[in-house]
């Protein structure tokens, strides 16, 4: 029977909601002043590549095919992350079409001396599986 994890996602077969918790993709960086700003924040580039990275490990470990980025979505830049503090990424897949899937990446900005944690960055990934040839191809096949 389909389920959802909560009443904003969408409903997924038993498989691929399996699929879906398996390939979630944690990553955590510190921030360190060499990858900061004039404002001693995070380069929005810097935050923007963490993300398609860490977007293409879930990706890649859901369909386990070669994947391309197609597209970012909206990319929501909630709160500054200073040099000094631990990013979290976390990727989720958020939905699978034929050829290609979304991922949907959140950054928790994390105070290293303190038990301070904040939601900063949302955004969304679609990637495209690809043959060999570099042609679309089926994403899930439901093995």
């Amino acid at each position: 029977m389909p389920h959802s994890l909560d009443s904003t996602r969408p409903t997924f077969s038993d498989a691929i909601e399996q699929r879906i918790n398996q390939s979630e993709a944690r990553v955590i960086k510190a921030v360190f002043p060499s990858i900061t700003n004039h404002h001693n924040t995070l380069f929005g580039g810097e935050a923007l590549a963490w993300m398609d990275e860490t977007a293409f490990i879930a990706a890649t470990r859901f369909c386990r095919k070669t994947l391309v980025t197609v597209s970012s979505d909206r990319i929501d830049f909630k709160k500054p992350i200073p040099a000094g503090t631990l990013a979290e990424l976390i990727a989720r897949v958020i939905h699978v079409g034929n050829t290609s899937l979304k991922v949907e990446v959140n950054i928790f900005v994390e105070d290293m001396y303190q038990d301070h944690r904040e939601h900063a960055i949302r955004g969304v990934f679609t990637f495209v599986a690809v043959d060999e040839q570099r042609h679309p191809t089926q994403v899930w096949t439901g093995e």
